[in-house]
Order: C-alpha cells, then structure tokens, then sequence
C-alpha cells in the first residue's frame, strides 16, 4: 500500500455506507481527472492550464445552477453526476475550486521555497478532500475541519517523502529548500545519489538540482532494491537523514494530532479513516527504519503489515 491522498479516498469501500459511495466516486474522479491533466501526458503547460481552466468554466456553471451537459460533451462524464452530488448534499464549491488551483499549481511550480508555501499547497491540494467528506458525514464544523486538515496534510506529506525519487524524475522537489540549506544540502544531492553518488555529499557538490531529470526513465520503486539489484553498502549521510528525520517528524505529528477525528466519527467511517491514518504513520516507520534511503527503496506497507495496522486501530485512543 503507497500513502497517497487520491489512493486513500474510501472509494467502493466496504466500510463505507452504501448511500455514500456514489457522491465519493464522483468527488474522486473529478479530482482525479483534473490531476490527471496536470501530471499525466505529453501536453505542455499552456495546453494543461487551459484544459483545466475548463473545469473552473464547468464549476462556475454548476454554481449557477445551469442545466447539465449533454451526454456528448466531453465534460458530461465527469461534470454530470459531480453535479448532481454537489446538490443533492449541498457541498460547498470552494473546496472543487481549491483542489482546480493546486492542480494548476503543479503544472508552474516545482520547487517551494519554506513551508509554509508547501503547507499553503496542501491546504489547496489535499485538505479538501478531508472537508468535503464531512460534509457528507454531516460532521462539518471547526473542530472536525481542524483535524481533518491535520490527517491529509499530514498523509500528503507521508506520500511525498515516500516518493522523493519518484518526484525527481518530474523534476519535482517538495522538501522546502530552506530546509535543505538548514542541513547542508542542496536539492541535487537527490539526483547524485540517485545516479549512484556516494552519500557524503555537500552544500557545494552539485547545480541547484543537480543533473536535470527531464526526460529520464521513470524509476519504480518497491519494498525491493531498484531494479532488484544488490543494495549498495553506503547509506545516506548524516545530514540527509537529519533533513529526512525532521520532515518525517512533521508529518507523524500532524496525523497524530488529527487523530480524535476518528473518534467523532461514527462507526465503519470513523473505522477506516482510523486504518488511514495509522497506514500512513506505518510508512513513517518504514522510512525510519530505511534511515531514510529513498534513493534505493520506496517504503511500502505489505500483507503482513495489515494485522500490525488492525490490532492498532482496534485500540481506543488515548
């Protein structure tokens, strides 16, 4: 299991209730679709950005309370039965625009600056999944918003630290680099130990982002060696694995601190967002036991992870 906030979303889950599942199906595949059209593909960046400014055409058409597409529309599959969801549990638009806005996002930024840019992308790009989803709870207020927030945060943030190689392939860097220049590191330490380059690398060893990763083969990752080959004897040096301990840090406090949400909710659903989140703090764990080598290994939960996660969220909370 990979920690990522669209795999999360409880579609067709068995824990969650029947009268849900479709509104949750047509939330994530609007998200889904209009993240596709930011990542996936040859398209290049203005071709992205217009294709998505029609999604905010097509939001600002529900908004209006417009007729729904036509069947051959080529928005009809995704705008239709969004639209029809949006009214039927009077969900709020912002949180469609907030999601259309990162995924905007990622099509112009690559790198954040600090944190509280990559937390302001979060907030934009993860936590209204968290929302809307109270709101079809019926459980939408501030102190369920608040801790909502903190367990999706904290799961994106999970998802990027796991994927840091994968990410460099896109030619994208979320650790902030400020933090990068608080350890003694810059981001092209990520492409030199990926190309094999010994771990004791520093502030001043390579470029801003090292070799440019555009246009490189995609990597993949698992709980095995890269291309299952023999793991090499030098691990990652001192001052990548305190960067990498910080960052994990933060993450495993935020999901930590959202954790009463899952007592709020009621029964299957507070359940299984319980599962969520202690599946994410299990992928913390792996990276440190790791010591944080993602250049090699891409933590992952397996089968026999599953017990170790249910007898966990079968424990009340503290």
């Amino acid at each position: 299991m990979a920690v990522d906030h669209y795999e999360n979303f409880p579609v067709a889950s068995l824990l969650l209730p029947r009268r849900l599942r479709a509104a949750v199906t047509d939330i994530y595949r609007y998200a889904r679709c209009a993240d596709d059209i930011a990542d996936e593909g040859d398209a290049g960046p203005a071709q992205r950005l217009r294709a998505l400014e029609t999604y905010r055409e097509a939001l600002a058409q529900i908004g209006r309370g417009a007729a729904p597409w036509p069947h051959d529309h080529p928005l009809s599959d995704v705008f239709g039965p969004l639209s029809g969801t949006i009214r039927r549990h009077a969900l709020p638009l912002q949180p469609f625009y907030d999601l259309l806005s990162a995924f905007e996002q990622d099509v112009t930024v690559h790198r954040y600056e600090n944190l509280p840019q990559l937390l302001d992308y979060c907030r934009r790009s993860a936590n209204p999944v968290g929302r809307l989803m109270l709101h079809l709870y019926g459980r939408a207020d501030t102190g369920n918003f608040e801790c909502a927030d903190a367990i999706c945060t904290g799961l994106q943030l999970t998802n990027f630290w796991q994927d840091v190689a994968i990410d460099w392939r896109k030619n994208r860097v979320y650790i902030p680099l400020d933090a990068f220049e608080r350890h003694g590191l810059e981001p092209g330490y990520i492409g030199e130990r990926l190309e094999g380059g010994p771990g004791g690398v520093g502030p001043h060893s390579g470029s801003f982002g090292g070799s440019d990763p555009i246009g490189s083969d995609p990597i993949h990752l698992g709980s095995d060696p890269v291309g299952g080959q023999a793991p090499q004897q030098d691990v990652p040096d001192a001052a990548w694995q305190s960067l990498m301990r910080e960052q994990v840090g933060l993450a495993r406090r935020m999901l930590r601190s959202g954790m009463p949400l899952t007592g709020r909710l009621p029964g299957r659903i507070g359940f299984e967002l319980k599962l969520v989140v202690h599946g994410g703090l299990r992928i913390l764990e792996r990276l440190d036991q790791l010591h944080y080598d993602i250049f090699q290994h891409r933590p992952t939960l397996e089968k026999r992870d599953w017990m170790l996660l249910l007898w966990r969220a079968l424990r009340p909370l503290p």
